[in-house]
Order: structure tokens, then sequence, then C-alpha cells
């Protein structure tokens, strides 16, 4: 493999590291807390402060339910190292927090730290913008499968330094157009960077991904060199993993299934395994996603929401794609994985302490993404990315047929007579998505609330409508509703005349048919 130009600072990082420590200052509650007979106003102890960033971060879009407490700690303890706290006594630039009762407040200097600069190739970046803009002035072609046959012709266009395509005019002359592998791979990486560009909603890519990141050879060969199962397959094998880490994975994935180790099992014998296939993982020099597409990938943690699900898939589906045919090899290999022993009830607990799930997640987040120069968030970064890859894992490494469309459009294109200026236009073809600008932060937020909301009314309806479910098992069911979403329950209900009309059709009780009043006693007197 040729050698890959150096990575780009972490801009993206830096400004989650920004938007974190201003909305800690701003909301972290201070009051006065006593210590050794002393009074001091205005501070919070560790715990405290743990706690409440602790359940700021599990909401918020970018890390999510899967941050740790113990990851809190060790971004607190970033927090005194940067000077974004201090103790009570003015100490800085450790990371000795622990949580106690330890006191700690807000200096007077801003947490904010400088964003990192990037200048991109100024040339490559004015030819992506001209070219965007010739994109939309040419018809939109029609969608077509793509056969793998079709996409290798692709490969072979990048081989060859020309090639003639002989076409014959409707007057029956024929026409020479030369297409040079320069041109292809320019095809390439134009019509990627479109539609990442569409699909991550930025104005500009300058900072995320340049033109000279993108090798055409390693997208097509990711997208045509697969087993039946979509696995990337390496023609060099010794760029793949070790035989005896492929037989480590296979065993935990099939557990208790398959066990082709040629050893005898004991107790505790999948925990070694275990720990063996993540010790090469960790041992390996750079992460599978590479330091090159670090910010790349960070950009994407927007989209990471149940709302942005189909459109975050998407995203990384086309930057997958981008990977060295062995990171990508890799990383589906220990996504399939960690999402089988994640699901498997059969498998022994790893660890004694931690969940399964979490366990995979905590090993191989780091190893997955980081950051070349050290960033304070790389941790609660890397575990969001690596939670929703095991989620979605099937979806994200399935390749996306409209790039290949869109190539091959493109080259079709040109054979057409009123192709006058190849070299100056550019098409592909767009799939639909679900936004058109960017919003704000808190429009965004707004519309998280509104959007979970509206679901969890659609829920309670479903609730109420179900014509299977007997009397007291709704009953059972609005009860247990009711204590969990208490405000679109009084939403749907609010007074009690309301929620009794729901269960008004009660069996009736007949009237009997024989009349029995109570008998006359006259009075014995006259």
């Amino acid at each position: 493999m040729e050698s890959r130009p150096a990575a780009p600072g972490p801009y993206r990082a830096t400004k989650l590291w920004n938007e974190v420590t201003k909305h800690f200052r701003a909301g972290m509650p201070l009051r006065k807390h006593r210590q050794h007979f002393k009074k001091h106003g205005s501070c919070f102890t560790a715990s405290e402060a743990i706690d409440w960033l602790h359940e700021v971060l599990k909401n918020n879009s970018n890390f999510g339910p899967e941050v740790t407490r113990q990851q809190t700690i060790q971004l607190l303890r970033k927090f005194l190292k940067n000077h974004v706290i201090e103790d009570i006594k003015g100490r800085w630039g450790s990371e000795n927090l622990e949580d106690n009762g330890g006191l700690y407040r807000f200096p007077s200097t801003s947490p904010v730290k400088p964003l990192p600069t990037w200048c991109p190739p100024k040339e490559n970046s004015e030819n992506f913008s001209r070219d965007k803009e010739k994109l939309f002035k040419l018809p939109h072609l029609s969608k077509r499968t793509l056969k793998k046959t079709e996409l290798l012709e692709s490969l072979e266009n990048l081989e060859k330094t020309n090639l003639d395509i002989i076409e014959e005019n409707k007057e029956g002359s024929q026409h020479r157009k030369e297409i040079s592998q320069e041109y292809v791979q320019e095809i390439w990486r134009n019509i990627i960077l479109i539609h990442l560009q569409t699909i991550l909603g930025l104005p500009s890519l300058e900072e995320v991904l340049q033109p000279a990141q993108i090798i055409p050879e390693y997208v097509i060969y990711n997208m045509t060199n697969t087993s039946k199962h979509g696995v990337v397959i390496l023609q060099n094998k010794s760029e793949d993993l070790p035989h005896w880490v492929l037989s480590a994975m296979k065993c935990l994935a099939y557990w208790p299934r398959n066990n082709d180790m040629s050893q005898p099992t004991y107790s505790g014998f999948e925990r070694d395994v275990f720990r063996t296939v993540a010790d090469y993982f960790l041992s390996l020099p750079e992460p599978l996603l590479t330091f090159e597409y670090y910010e790349l990938f960070v950009n994407i943690l927007d989209l990471l929401q149940p709302h942005l699900e189909r459109i975050a898939v998407e995203a990384l589906q086309i930057c997958c794609l981008l990977l060295p045919p062995p990171n990508r090899r890799k990383i589906q290999l220990l996504m399939r994985m960690i999402s089988r022993i994640s699901e498997n009830v059969d498998m022994p607990r790893l660890h004694d302490a931690m969940g399964t799930r979490s366990l995979m997640i905590q090993t191989f987040a780091r190893c997955v993404l980081c950051c070349a120069e050290e960033v304070d968030l790389d941790e609660l970064l890397s575990t969001r990315l690596v939670s929703f890859l095991m989620d979605h894992q099937q979806e994200v490494f399935k390749v996306p047929t409209y790039l290949q469309v869109a190539v091959q459009d493109h080259i079709e294109y040109m054979k057409m007579d009123q192709c006058k200026y190849p070299r100056e236009e550019i098409c592909a073809i767009l799939p639909t998505y679900s936004y058109c600008k960017q919003i704000t932060p808190q429009e965004f937020e707004e519309q998280k609330v509104s959007t979970s909301q509206a679901a969890v009314a659609e829920l309670l309806e479903n609730i109420i409508k179900d014509k299977n479910l007997s009397l007291k098992d709704k009953k059972k069911k609005l009860k247990q509703f009711q204590k969990e979403y208490p405000l679109i329950y009084r939403n749907r209900f609010p007074t009690t005349e309301n929620e009794a009309m729901l269960f008004e059709s009660k069996p009736t009780i007949k009237q009997p048919m024989l009349s029995l009043r109570k008998p006359k006693f006259r009075s014995l007197r006259y």
C-alpha cells in the first residue's frame, strides 16, 4: 500500500470539548459546602459533578446512553488537568479526582480551547466546488441496478492509461473520445464528495475530507472483492488477520457450537480466547478507521439519532468504503463477532463486573476510532460510534449501489453527442434525504423531543385501541404507561372522566324477572 497523507487536526473533537465544557460550566449546580469546619461557597463535590455530568452525557446525542460512570470520572479528571475546574484550594493540572466528597469550583479563566486550523489544498477545493455547481445543471438520470461485472469494467478503466470509446451517431459517423485514468479517478472522487456533503449536511467538506484522501482503487476493491456475506476478500494474504486470530474470533462468534481451536475447553476458556483476540486488536499500530479519517467519522456522530438512522447508515456506508481493504475486512469481522457475542445468551460472562455488551464496547472502542493526537473526548466519542456499528453492522457494510450507478451513468453520458465538453461536467445520482438545510442545536433538541414524544403518544393510542388485550391487561399496561410517561398520559386523559369513558362499556346486569318487594305489615291496631 502506498503512503497516505497526514491526518487533519482533531477539529470536531475540540469543538465538542468546548460545547461540553461550556454546558458543564453553565449548568452544574453550585452551593455552599462545609469542609474541615470551614464553609466554601459556589462549589460542588466530585460525586455531585459525576452524577450531574453522567446524566447530561447519557442524554447527549454525541455520546448516548452507553456512557459509563467511570468514563464520566475520566472526563472530569481531564477537566481538572485542563483547568476547566480546580480544587477548592485552586490547584489543577493533575488528574487526581475520585468519586468522593472532594470540593471543586470553576476558575475565572475560560475553558474553551482554540480550534485547530487545517488549510486544505486550494486547487482541489475550487475544482470540487466548480464540479458540484455543474452537477445540478445536468438532467437527472434514472436509477438502475448495476451488476458486479459492470462495476469491474470501472476497475479496468483505472488500470488502463487511456480508454477509447467509439460510438456511432445518428448519421452513422463515429466519434472517438478518450478517458484517462486520472479522469476516471476524478469521477469517483467528485461523486463521493458530493454524496457525503449532501448526507452530512455540511456547507463544505474542507475540514473533514479532501479529494486526495479518496483512493478510487480502494473503493472499487471494497465493492467487488467480497464473499457471499459481503466481507472483503484480500488477494494478499499477508495483510489478512493471522490464522490463530481468525480461529479465535470464529470460536467466540459461534460459541458454543463451533470450536476449531483444537484445544480442550476448561473453566474460563472463553475468557482466555476473548483476551487473545482483544490483545491482537489493541496492539495494532493505528485504529481500524485510521487516523486519516478521524475527523470524518467524528462528524457522523450528529447523525446517530433514531430519526436520522437511515442517513447515518448511508454516511457510514460511504465512509467505510474509503478504508484500505485490510482495514475494512478487519472491522467487518470484528463488528460481526462482537455483535454475535453480545446477542448470544449461551455465552458465559466474560467479565465479573461488566455486562457482555458494555465489555465489547469498552474493550474495542479505541482500536476502532481514536485521534493521532491525544484528544480528551476520544473514549466517549469512540464508544458512541462502536455502539451504533454493532447494532447496524449488516446495513453499514452493504455496498451502496447508487454510487456505482452514478459513475457508470456518467461514463455512459459521455458517449452521447450532446456531451460536448466532458472534461468540464460531472453527473451523479443523489439519494433523497429527510432534510434540506441545517438547523440550530436548539431546534434539533426541540425536534428530537417532539419526535420522541409523538412516538410515545402513538404507543399509548395503540394500547387504547388494541382489541386483543383483555380489560385487565389493558388497565395494567395503561397504569404502567402512566407511571413511565405521566405528562403524555395526562395530555391524553386530562380528567378522570376522560379515563373512565374508556372503560364505560361494562357488561350490564339484567334486572330480575320477578320483583321481590318487601311485604307490608299491617298494624294490629284498629
